[in-house]
């Protein structure tokens, strides 16, 4: 054996050793975030498979399933209003092809009479309420009720907005910033750093890379939530990609980097909740479960709802 194997290799396995044990143990190196809620029910877009995505009939159908979260993305009006739409452009909800910002919130279109529903395609919503929603009507309306708030786009105007209403109604600890783009959730946390936030995808890249380089245990985690899709959606009603190999690979490839428990029971032990989106059959609803989220974004809050009851009471986390 050459010298410089004679002492890689006992340090490589007590590397392993030390890193296979933190990671089961964590609290012996961290301290653990302590919720201020646990959602086991998300609504997606306020529940867009029972009724028009993102109204306030939506939210209030949510609520009366018990939802514990309202999952949301906001835009600006051309006047300075903070409303709760999905897409930027108004065409697909609307038919009018406009973009939020070049409108006054009075003006705003009504919905269509009926929208499919994203994550189950050839399904279709359709409600009473056709009208878009102020996010501060939705605070006013839900003052205890946690919500996700989505940015999309880098506007510093939108997101100090948010974080004044935030404030304002005094939601700090139950309101999550949430954006697929570092550069935007580092302006989001400038503007309202005591609001708890989400991965994003550059971060959940990382904690899955430090994760399989046995790092993860020896880490820093700020991040309060993983809101992650959930694997075994891709290629039945998820389509990330035009085509169908790339999301055949992309559904393979996902399951096997992320369906990893012992990765959610250490997030969880270190207070990251995972919560896993967009789930509308009980099949993953029973697959994100038995993963250990800590719970699910669904379209369909009457389904989840139905599930959680018959599963009885969540177990404790130890």
């Amino acid at each position: 054996m050459s010298p410089l194997l004679y002492y890689a290799l006992p340090a490589l396995g007590s590397y392993v050793m030390l890193s296979f044990f933190f990671l089961r143990r964590p609290r012996l190196l961290h301290t653990p975030w302590v919720p201020a809620f646990r959602p086991r029910l998300g609504a997606h877009r306020g529940g867009s498979g029972e009724r028009l995505e993102n109204t306030m009939e939506a939210m209030e159908n949510s609520m009366a399933q018990r939802a514990d979260l309202l999952e949301l993305d906001c835009h600006l009006t051309r006047d300075g209003v903070v409303v709760v739409s999905h897409d930027k452009n108004l065409f697909r909800q609307t038919g009018v092809n406009r973009d939020v910002g070049s409108l006054n919130f009075e003006d705003l279109p009504l919905l269509k009479e009926e929208l499919e529903v994203y994550f189950s395609p050839g399904h279709f919503a359709r409600g009473a309420d056709r009208h878009m929603v102020r996010l501060e009507d939705l605070f006013r309306r839900f003052p205890q009720t946690p919500m996700s708030v989505e940015v999309k786009e880098r506007n510093e105007e939108l997101i100090h907005k948010i974080a004044g209403l935030v404030r304002h109604y005094d939601r700090n600890e139950i309101t999550i910033w949430a954006s697929e783009k570092s550069s935007i959730m580092k302006k989001c946390k400038a503007a309202n750093p005591e609001m708890p936030t989400s991965f994003t995808l550059s971060r959940g890249f990382w904690v899955l890379l430090f994760y399989y380089l046995g790092l993860l245990p020896f880490i820093s985690i700020p991040e309060k939530f993983l809101i992650c899709f959930l694997p075994t959606i891709i290629n039945r009603t998820y389509f990330p990609f035009s085509r169908s190999g790339l999301n055949q690979l992309a559904a393979v490839v996902a399951k096997w980097l992320i369906m990893r428990k012992s990765l959610i029971q250490h997030l969880q032990q270190r207070g990251v909740q995972v919560v896993f989106w967009c789930l509308n059959e009980e099949s993953d609803f029973e697959a994100a479960f038995n993963l250990g989220a800590t719970g699910v974004i669904t379209d369909y809050p009457t389904a989840l709802r139905c599930y959680l009851d018959s599963r009885g009471p969540p177990a404790l986390a130890s």
